[in-house]
């Protein structure tokens, strides 16, 4: 793929939606473009309806007009995928839900069965975000197992049996013009496909903590998964197996079977589903990480005890991690992730770690919570769909659509 000219007007609107330059006479000192020029680029960007023009504060003289993206223009169906129940929503391009639906399902039912579900949701989910199909830019879907990022397949998941290099992105927009038809260009939406910590590492450093260059997110429910942002971009690995440290091996557990099939891993020790084992042992009613979660609300003693030595058992873990990317911030999520969890994690994490390691650390709890999947998928989505060589690709198409206006195509459905 060849880079854009630093005249593209997907340059342009890089520098808008990142906030470096939100007026004319901006954008000409960012670019070195003359006048004209950018007022060119800028009628490309205008014609297909992504800028909007907000009134800036007045000095004494005329207000400022200042360039934005326009979050309203089009929106992105967004799914969190977890094992036994899905969330699927309709947000504008600015992260914003405009309506969502969660029921169970039950991802062992293989990965045909389970989108053409989730489809069947969307066109009530549409009407009720107030949305025409053919606005639809996008979908995006988070997935609990590790993802090979440029075919967008789930590879080896411990805990997505039948999903294993399923064509989940052809499938996905198989089902969609099924259910629901036509996008915003006419064209076959486009699918992208994560892993979930990634995707809520994504959300959560983005809105919540932006000015952190080294961010990690450690979900902890059924399994065990960890995300990294590094300076505002996921590291996802060479193959998207990075931040699987579920599968890591402990020393003193041989006994324990995982479901990857080894013996020893930490999510065989300390995820969701190791303590409904533990509690289920206990002959405590318990069979999802779900119901671990609501005795841990209700205080419940063997429940509160058992969270708390997971919480060690996976602060041991995250000393290495810590002291590998040494991140200023590191966030606990997922089922597990409450006081008794957390405490384990911060006993062992400051009494092992070096102290320089750890001066500048915070280990917060995730802030975004159950709509942390949803929107890191909706941002995935936005951010490859209006990246500079992406975007000036869409503009050509609108623009070679003969005998159609953009807002034909916007709201043809």
């Amino acid at each position: 793929m060849t880079t854009p000219s630093p005249a593209s007007s997907g340059r342009l609107l890089q520098l808008i939606r990142g906030g470096q330059a939100n007026t004319r006479a901006d954008l000409q000192r960012a670019t070195g473009m003359s006048r004209s020029t950018v007022g060119h680029r800028l009628d490309e960007l205008n014609r297909a309806g992504w800028l909007r023009q907000d009134t800036g504060t007045s000095t004494g003289g005329r207000p400022s007009h200042r360039l934005v993206f326009d979050p309203g223009h089009a929106a992105v169906i967004a799914i969190d995928l977890e094992t036994r129940y899905a969330r699927a929503a309709v947000l504008d391009l600015a992260g914003t839900v405009l309506a969502e639906h969660t029921a169970e399902l039950d991802i062992g039912d293989g990965p045909d069965r389970v989108l053409d579900q989730l489809a069947c949701w969307f066109p009530e989910l549409l009407t009720a975000a107030g949305m025409p199909a053919s606005r639809v830019c996008g979908i995006g879907l988070s997935v609990p197992g590790p993802v090979d990022w440029d075919t967008g397949q789930v590879v080896q998941p411990p805990i997505m049996p039948g999903w294993d290099r399923f064509p989940i992105r052809e499938r996905m927009q198989e089902a969609y013009a099924q259910h629901v038809g036509v996008c915003m260009e006419g064209a076959t939406v486009p699918v992208f496909v994560d892993n979930d910590a990634n995707l809520m590492a994504f959300a959560e450093q983005r809105t919540g903590h932006p000015d952190c260059s080294a961010f990690v997110l450690v979900k902890v429910s059924t399994g065990i998964g960890a995300g990294v942002v590094v300076n505002d971009e996921v590291f996802r690995g060479i193959d998207g197996g990075a931040g699987d440290i579920g599968h890591i091996r402990l020393h003193d557990r041989p006994d324990a079977l995982c479901m990857c099939g080894s013996y020893g891993c930490l999510a065989a020790v300390a995820s969701g589903r190791a303590l409904v084992k533990d509690l289920s042992g206990l002959g405590l009613d318990v069979s999802s990480g779900t119901d671990v979660k609501a005795l841990l609300d209700q205080g419940h003693p063997d429940a509160v005890r058992l969270a708390r030595e997971a919480g060690k058992r996976v602060g041991e873990v995250l000393v290495t991690v810590v002291t590998l990317l040494n991140p200023g911030v590191l966030m606990l999520a997922g089922d597990l992730s409450g006081i008794p969890f957390m405490t384990g994690v911060r006993e062992l994490l400051y009494q092992r770690a070096m102290p320089r390691t750890t001066a500048h650390l915070n280990v917060v709890t995730s802030r975004l919570g159950e709509h942390a999947g949803l929107i890191g998928a909706a941002a995935m989505v936005v951010d490859v769909l209006y990246a500079p060589e992406r975007a000036d690709a869409r503009l050509r198409a609108l623009a070679a659509a003969p005998a159609r206006t953009t807002q034909e195509i916007q709201d043809n459905s």
